[in-house]
């Protein structure tokens, strides 16, 4: 079936990249192409632009939408934490704009079988990119119970994470956890029953968590950040869509820290939606 990509904030992140029809670009999460194609047809001067994604399946999905300007567009696959050793060997030493659009796509949680969704059955996966060794399945049944604590209050504000933790120690000791619908059923039965009947899906914090870290979701922001400002040209751009606290921590502080010391006017935007049912 064709997929639709409807990119999130889309005149937002143009309007805010003030892209030049001869400049060079970076969208370091190309994800459906959505942003990628707006990006791409504005280039029509000689301009560039740098794909990268960690998903194989997005780089396929998206390399067809993209048909039309793949002329002006590089496709690499890889993790946008690598951006520095990307854009070297391409041998591009700076960049006139970048989007990072955080977070899990609709697709990776609409292909039920990669295991990102608390709303079908599939084995515990949760990788963005397949190749990775490190799946949600490892997670649940091989870190230990207070690394499972840990994760589950840091990545996903759980505020009965160690209830969820001792659960899934518990029925891991008598057979591994292999699907999700096995893991929803065991942090509903460790929560309490007012718990069961909030709004929100008991276990939407809990996948939260283990999705990050199994993907390493937030190290990579900080390594991204740390390098993106440096790749600018002067005049640059850097554009990011977060989706929660945590991410959005990151990205202040990062943006702060390079306020300091800088005689440049120290006027930030930061754009926020609700993106909690995406």
């Amino acid at each position: 079936m064709e997929y639709a990509h409807l990119p999130v904030l889309l005149d937002e992140c143009i309007d805010a990249l003030n892209i030049k029809t001869d400049g060079i670009y970076v969208d370091g999460t190309m994800g459906g192409g959505g942003h990628s194609f707006e990006i791409a047809k504005r280039l029509t001067d000689g301009g560039r632009l740098i794909c990268i994604d960690r998903d194989k399946r997005a780089i396929a999905r998206a390399g067809k939408r993209l048909e039309p300007y793949i002329d002006r567009i590089e496709i690499v696959h890889g993790n946008f934490r690598e951006l520095g050793a990307i854009l070297s060997h391409l041998k591009v030493d700076f960049v006139d704009g970048m989007l990072f659009d955080l977070g899990v796509s609709s697709p990776q949680l609409d292909e039920a079988e990669r295991g990102f969704s608390y709303m079908s059955d599939a084995p515990l996966d949760m990788r963005m990119d397949e190749s990775e060794a490190i799946t949600a399945r490892t997670i649940v049944n091989d870190w230990p119970e207070e690394r499972l604590k840990r994760i589950f209050y840091d990545f996903g504000e759980e505020r009965y994470a160690p209830r969820i933790a001792s659960a899934i120690v518990k029925q891991r000791k008598e057979n591994s956890i292999e699907t999700t619908a096995q893991l929803v059923e065991i942090i509903k039965s460790a929560m309490p029953a007012a718990a069961l009947r909030e709004k929100q899906h008991p276990a939407k914090r809990s996948f939260q968590a283990i999705r990050i870290a199994v993907n390493d979701e937030l190290e990579s922001i900080s390594d991204m950040l740390a390098v993106a400002a440096d790749r600018l040209n002067t005049g640059g751009r850097l554009a990011v869509i977060s989706f929660h606290s945590l991410e959005d921590r990151i990205i202040k502080n990062a943006v702060l820290s390079r306020e300091k010391g800088c005689i440049c006017p120290g006027i930030f935007r930061f754009a926020h939606a609700d993106l909690s049912r995406r």
